[in-house]
């Protein structure tokens, strides 16, 4: 065949070390196998029927066409009195909400409407995995600062690191808490030292607060939005979406709040995204918003109770479990029972040699290193779910 002159792999090279998601592959693992399967972050029961009820009489009510690019407005009203009510924030819904398709694309968005070619984008690894992808889609350059388990497994970060991180380059700092993967929730003092140091950097904030309300009650500190700390509200663009909340991963309903000029900014890169989404969802995920104290407290209490029964069962089959102090997912220390294995041949064995599937940590880290031994349990399961996890889990034995 004559030679095109076109590379073997067309796709740009920037996006090139981003292949199949891990999730991809450890969910078609447990597939194959018939393990459990704790890798991917998605609830196995549905969200609450009052939005349930809402989304169906939304789909026979007719609302099912374009929704306004910003959203419909009793969502952005929704959006902006929760805000209100659960953290004393206040937005314009008219001009300071935007609606978006989850909050990974209200990230996307916001990376490609702020950071040009050779900015810098700082970010505490682990991080979700789009963080790398949507930087690198934007041209900017991430520059990470490493999570590390401090003396009693919570994790922490080096101040002097995240210091060394900012230089005249910096475009914004990408700020996960409640954090994905490790489950921790940033301390008042780092808080502080964040917002320090965009302040004298004159950075933007861009934070993705997606387990904002699941937070648990043994944590060491609560959840404090950074928008909240002192002229930075001015500065922050801050996410959260529907899914982990209200158990509705699939509907892919988010939001992002800040001053109007960067939802402005935002909205004209999201409009050529998807546009619009989820026209007859969006009224319902209003209704979850308005739900009584009664519904969070009894969320957060059942996943403290997931976590403590699967973490129970991870002690006994030799692992170290790092204190979760919210989200989905608690982390594992695998070096007593893999004195050989990293975390991504241990989570490719795991499903064959006792059948339940996890996400090595490794792979939301630049620096691999320090999360070779680490690994990822995914414990939004229904009961039964996790006692099955539990049992199977017993018959691991040290390789």
């Amino acid at each position: 065949m004559a030679a095109t002159g076109f590379s073997a792999d067309p796709l740009v090279p920037r996006m090139r070390p981003f292949g199949t998601t891990i999730f991809s592959e450890m969910s078609a693992l447990a597939v194959s196998t018939g393990a459990v399967n704790l890798g991917q972050g998605f609830p196995d029961t549905d969200g609450p029927p009052e939005m349930l009820a809402a989304a169906a009489e939304a789909l026979r009510s007719g609302q099912n066409q374009y929704p306004p690019g910003i959203g419909i407005p009793v969502l952005r009203a929704a959006v902006a009195a929760a805000q209100r009510r659960f953290w004393g924030l206040d937005y314009d819904p008219d001009s300071e909400v935007l609606v978006t398709a989850g909050a990974t694309e209200a990230i996307a968005a916001a990376m490609l409407a702020l950071c040009d070619a050779g900015d810098e984008v700082v970010c505490f690894e682990p991080y979700y995995d789009s963080y790398a992808a949507t930087v690198a889609l934007a041209g900017a350059v991430r520059r990470p600062v490493t999570l590390r388990p401090t003396a009693d497994g919570r994790y922490g970060f080096d101040p002097d690191e995240l210091r060394a991180a900012f230089g005249p380059r910096t475009r914004l700092v990408l700020l996960n808490s409640p954090h994905n993967p490790t489950g921790k929730v940033f301390t008042a003092d780092e808080l502080t030292l964040i917002a320090q140091l965009c302040h004298e950097h004159d950075t933007y904030a861009v934070t993705d607060e997606v387990y904002e309300h699941l937070v648990f009650t043994d944590a060491s500190t609560p959840h404090v939005p950074l928008a909240t700390l002192p002229g930075m509200w001015e500065r922050t663009l801050r996410i959260s979406s529907a899914g982990k909340t209200f158990s509705c991963t699939g509907w892919k309903i988010g939001w992002a709040s800040g001053p109007a000029a960067l939802i402005s900014a935002v909205l004209r890169v999201k409009q050529y995204l998807t546009y619009v989404n989820g026209a007859p969802l969006q009224p319902a995920v209003a209704v979850a918003l308005g739900l009584d104290d009664r519904y969070f407290a009894e969320l957060r209490a059942g996943l403290q109770d997931a976590r403590d029964r699967l973490s129970g069962g991870l002690r006994s089959a030799g692992l170290r479990v790092l204190p979760s102090e919210g989200t989905y997912f608690v982390t594992a220390d695998i070096s007593a029972t893999a004195a050989e294995e990293d975390g991504v041949e241990f989570c490719r064995s795991l499903p064959h040699r006792c059948g339940v599937v996890a996400v090595p940590s490794q792979v939301f880290y630049d620096d691999r290193d320090a999360g070779r031994r680490l690994v990822r349990f995914a414990f939004c399961k229904r009961p039964e779910v996790l006692d099955e996890a539990v049992r199977r889990l017993a018959t691991l034995e040290a390789i």
